[in-house]
């Protein structure tokens, strides 16, 4: 009898500690991570637009793009295992990028990031440069330089990781300082929501807040957080951007951009990228929301 007694209030105190069905799902869903890259590149393909040739002067081109997942791609877009991962190189000879087979809303990205040693035309004697685009939507070749899709852009450059770029006819409201005279804005979490990009009075480029790039040859971690049309840039754990009303123009109407394809950009620079992984989201949390709620 004493040990009937025992072994039942054993299991009521197993019963009240166990997490209820619904309780373990929310915990495996806070676990999901799903990793993008592979050594094959499965879950991505390649767009490849032009090599730009010494003496170019800036102009938008105007030659038939290399293309869509051509030979060339295996060139610029490559992976090799370094210390049991898989890592990805970029080479940046071409300018185009490298963009996933799916379309993601809500979700939180997270990557890691470091620059390699070649630039290339038109950009030798430029920071090096790369990009993540996000809500990448429509065909390729859709902005200026005719090498990346209609999106939005959280800007990979030395010195300015986690700047933020309007692509095409997109558009966002950020916290930045007004700019002056030919200044860009600076983004900032405690100043008002500015509109940039297409049809706005500030145009294309929102500088990060602070540099949290780590050292030469060191990883940098990016990550990034859309939720409804609300975006987040951090760099190694600092948030340096809060953009919010992601939309675009399309057909003569502006409408919500707030889902799409992920692009890492090719842009004449060498740069590696690891741990790409992806996990979609219910919410932000709290103290993530809190940023886009006014004072």
């Amino acid at each position: 009898m004493r040990f009937i007694i025992i072994f039942l209030i054993s299991l009521s105190c197993v019963a009240c500690q166990a997490p209820s069905s619904s309780q373990q799902q929310v915990t495996n869903n806070a676990e999901q991570w799903d990793l993008l890259l592979d050594p094959e590149l499965t879950r991505w393909d390649n767009y490849l637009s032009y090599r730009f040739e010494p003496g170019y002067d800036g102009s938008k081109p105007n030659a038939d793009p290399i293309g869509l997942n051509q030979p060339k791609g295996d060139d610029v877009f490559s992976t090799f295992e370094e210390n049991g991962e898989t890592i990805l190189r970029i080479s940046g000879e071409v300018y185009g990028a490298i963009t996933t087979q799916a379309e993601y809303r809500n979700y939180h990205l997270k990557l890691k990031v470091k620059w390699g040693d070649i630039k290339w035309n038109p950009r030798k004697e430029l920071l090096k440069d790369s990009g993540i685009l996000y809500h990448s939507v429509g065909p390729h070749g859709a902005e200026y330089w005719r090498s990346w899709m209609q999106g939005q852009e959280l800007q990979i450059m030395e010195g300015h990781m986690g700047d933020y770029w309007s692509q095409a006819t997109s558009a966002m409201d950020v916290r930045a300082y007004t700019p002056e005279y030919i200044m860009n804005p600076v983004g900032s979490t405690d100043q008002p929501f500015l509109s940039v990009g297409h049809k706005e009075d500030i145009k294309g480029l929102v500088i990060r807040s602070d540099n949290h790039e780590s050292d030469a040859g060191e990883w940098t971690e990016i990550e990034l957080i859309c939720f409804e049309g609300q975006s987040l840039h951090i760099v190694n754990g600092h948030v340096v951007m809060v953009l919010k009303n992601s939309r675009y123009e399309k057909e003569g109407k502006i409408i919500p951009l707030v889902e799409g394809k992920i692009q890492l950009q090719s842009e004449a620079a060498e740069v590696f990228y690891k741990d790409i992984e992806v996990q979609k989201i219910q919410k932000l949390a709290p103290e993530h929301q809190a940023l886009f709620t006014d004072p």
